[in-house]
């Protein structure tokens, strides 16, 4: 081949690399959608969010509200979303922030927003002072009131505070999910309340998750409690016997959780793991919030069309909480700050919780499958668009009202009762409950295995005074001394169990 030849066949190749490479370059730019946000550095203005909530929510928020700030104020604007984990995580970085900004004097963490997870969280950093009045509930008046767009209470639940330092932008309820065909190949019939879960035929297929990690599961875990109370005093005791109810109805309460998580596989740190693995068949049911339920129903289908995974509110067994937002003490961007917060109650911001992708007022990628706080947005006018049509949370019969009186001066030692109870004994909880099972449930080996008087509701319904302490030495004490009560009751009913077996 003659040299000019080769040379004129190089050149062409190396027109057709360079060709490709270019398009390479450049197909993502061509794909890529075009976003209101801008990087840091070029933007006009800058807020920082620390939340919990997932890429889907943080990506079609901040788009929505850039596009709303440059249309209102000509400006662009950056959201650096912080994401340490869940609420018990972002509990921890506001009080190690917190704590360094008063040993330094200074006032703020360089956060301007705390945005989702469950009101207590949001109620214990008010009582610390960390939060400032909300200015939207000045601006927008209208918004609030028992009659009004927005009420004060709901099934219980606070929807936001006397003081005003924070207010729910949509609502949650946690329920269970379940996967119709191992149900059907364990013959169990689907579950219809939290009680179901208890049945021996689920041992080794529940997944529950770690209240210890999640403000939301952990109410989760105290409305299961208070059902129970609930379902006692629904009996109509005599005033003088309304007492014994309510410790009978927390004493079953403790139980019916002991048996669900003898029942279950696992206790996980991540909120979507267990519907994920309900769809995929690697779990039979389990306990999910809504619109992680929603999600996989909608998105993991048979090859025929069928649903792998069915989520429902158990009967009697929850409550519609919310999920706030509210401006951090100090706050960098205090003004640009407050205007976030008053356009997530706006009708644009509240349509993105439940509008189908693609349509009028919708989220641009995917479904969030989450309840507007509004009342006013179940009407035909927005349903129409919604991914849930026949959303009505503000008449729903099945919800029961949570009495915060009952057991809201519980809330954490329930949640760390479940870890000692359950988590940190699961073995030997397991291995009691499958010798329970395979004896034929024995009532003597049943009443060593639920035996929860070390935790009785006189002295734990207001808060177990040691295991809240502040004294981490001395709650870590009384956890410990706890943990082997029920770790010794397990094993003295697996022995009875034993005993007894075939």
């Amino acid at each position: 081949m003659a040299r000019s030849e080769w040379i004129r066949i190089m050149k062409k190749r190396a027109i057709i690399i360079v060709g490709l490479l270019a398009i390479i370059v450049a197909l993502p730019l061509a794909l890529r959608r075009e976003t209101a946000s801008v990087p840091k550095r070029a933007a006009d203005d800058h807020l920082v969010i620390l939340t919990p909530h997932n890429e889907s929510i943080r990506q079609e928020f901040g788009e929505a509200f850039a596009r709303h700030w440059r249309e209102t104020t000509g400006r662009t604007i950056h959201l650096d979303w912080r994401t340490p984990g869940g609420t018990s995580e972002i509990r921890m970085v506001l009080d190690a922030g917190f704590k360094a900004a008063e040993d330094t004097g200074r006032e703020g963490i360089g956060v301007d927003i705390f945005f989702g997870g469950g009101e207590p969280d949001f109620s214990g950093q008010a009582r610390r002072g960390r939060l400032v009045p909300l200015d939207v509930f000045e601006t927008r008046p209208e918004l609030f009131g028992d009659d009004g767009r927005i009420p004060q209470y709901f099934t219980g639940e606070r929807y936001w505070p006397d003081d005003r330092v924070w207010v729910g932008t949509c609502m949650s309820q946690f329920g269970i999910c379940y996967n119709p065909d191992v149900l059907a190949r364990l013959g169990i019939e689907p579950p219809v309340s939290w009680r179901c879960l208890a049945d021996p035929r689920y041992a080794g297929t529940i997944a529950l998750a770690d209240p210890t990690k999640s403000g939301s599961v952990a109410r989760t875990f105290e409305l299961i409690v208070q059902s129970e109370i609930l379902r006692a005093l629904d009996e109509k005791p005599s005033p003088d016997a309304r007492d014994a109810a309510i410790a009978r109805g927390w004493e079953s309460g403790l139980q019916l959780i002991q048996k669900m998580a003898a029942n279950a596989r696992y206790f996980t740190d991540s909120a979507s793991k267990i519907p994920l693995d309900v769809a995929q068949g690697n779990a039979s049911a389990g306990m999910a919030i809504d619109f992680y339920g929603r999600s996989y129903s909608d998105e993991l289908r048979t090859r025929d069309g069928g649903r792998r995974l069915v989520w429902i509110a158990p009967e009697g067994g929850t409550t519609l909480s919310c999920d706030p937002i509210a401006v951090l003490r100090g706050a960098p961007n205090p003004e640009l700050a407050q205007a976030f917060v008053t356009f997530t109650l706006g009708i644009d911001a509240q349509r993105l919780w439940f509008g189908a992708p693609g349509e009028p007022g919708g989220p641009q990628a995917r479904a969030l499958h989450r309840t507007p706080i509004r009342r006013d947005l179940y009407t035909p006018e927005f349903l129409q668009y919604s991914v849930m049509p026949d959303a009505d949370p503000y008449n729903d019969p099945g919800n029961f009202t949570y009495d915060r009186d009952l057991t809201g001066g519980a809330f954490n030692t329930l949640r760390q009762l479940v870890k000692i109870m359950c988590i940190d004994s699961h073995k030997e909880l397991k291995s009691a409950w499958e010798a329970i099972i395979d004896a034929g449930m024995p009532e003597d080996a049943l009443a060593v295995f639920s035996d929860v008087s070390s935790m009785p509701y006189e002295s734990a319904g207001r808060g177990d005074p040691t295991l809240d302490t502040r004294d981490a030495l001395a709650a870590a004490r009384r956890a410990a001394d706890l943990g082997a009560e029920f770790r010794a009751n397990y094993r003295k009913a697996r022995q009875l169990a034993r005993q007894q077996s075939p």
